[in-house]
């Protein structure tokens, strides 16, 4: 058994590390998807269904048995201790799920094992000792909301409120182990720099 790589990747929206993720995994990697994992706790039938309602009450709860994603945001927006209420039923979930999906990648024979955490500078050290390694896919600020004006209907004043709710450009870079800069390139040049990285991560 060779050594395991662990590595965190993380990028603003519209940061293109989506991508770097798939190219990533076409080269072996296991990909862990926090985001992924999250949204499944809460989707109908979901770990974290039983907890929230008794929490938060039926009215969070869907008629499908999902949480109520738009009630849910009204309410931790206007409520802290809601919104601690909710990480606290969500965290340990999430970690959870996340230890059996390592289990299961290394059970499989994977060596790198990358986790997609869009919130891994914010969550501080949460995630960042579960990780030797940091990731970070940059671009500048005016890219993101290009980027994800390009490929959702949301409008700038939106997409700048998304940027401004996550760790700054500078928050991010000061956490990297090392930094895939993806702008002013193409797919083609973003696979190369994935490459380099994949070959230092044993893929």
């Amino acid at each position: 058994m060779g050594m395991i790589h662990h590595i965190g990747l993380t990028g603003g929206i519209g940061s293109g590390k989506s991508t770097v993720a798939s190219m990533l995994a076409e080269r072996g990697a296991a990909v862990i998807d926090a985001d992924a994992i999250s949204r499944s706790l809460t989707a109908p039938g979901g770990r974290a269904i039983a907890a929230l309602g008794r929490t938060f009450g039926s009215e969070m709860i869907t008629p499908e048995g999902a949480m109520d994603r738009a009630a849910m945001r009204q309410r931790v927006f206007t409520d802290a201790q809601a919104k601690l209420q909710l990480e606290s039923i969500i965290h340990p979930l999430v970690g959870q799920v996340t230890q059996e999906q390592t289990q299961q990648a290394i059970d499989n024979g994977k060596t790198c094992l990358v986790f997609d955490v869009p919130l891994l500078v914010e969550s501080g050290a949460r995630w960042r000792q579960k990780v030797q390694h940091v990731l970070v896919v940059d671009c500048e600020v005016t890219t993101q909301i290009e980027r994800v004006m390009e490929r959702s209907a949301m409008s700038q004043v939106e997409v700048q409120r998304i940027i401004a709710q996550q760790a700054s450009r500078n928050q991010r870079l000061a956490c990297a182990d090392s930094v895939i800069y993806n702008q002013g390139i193409d797919l083609a040049g973003l696979k190369r720099e994935v490459d380099f990285w994949a070959l230092r991560f044993g893929l």
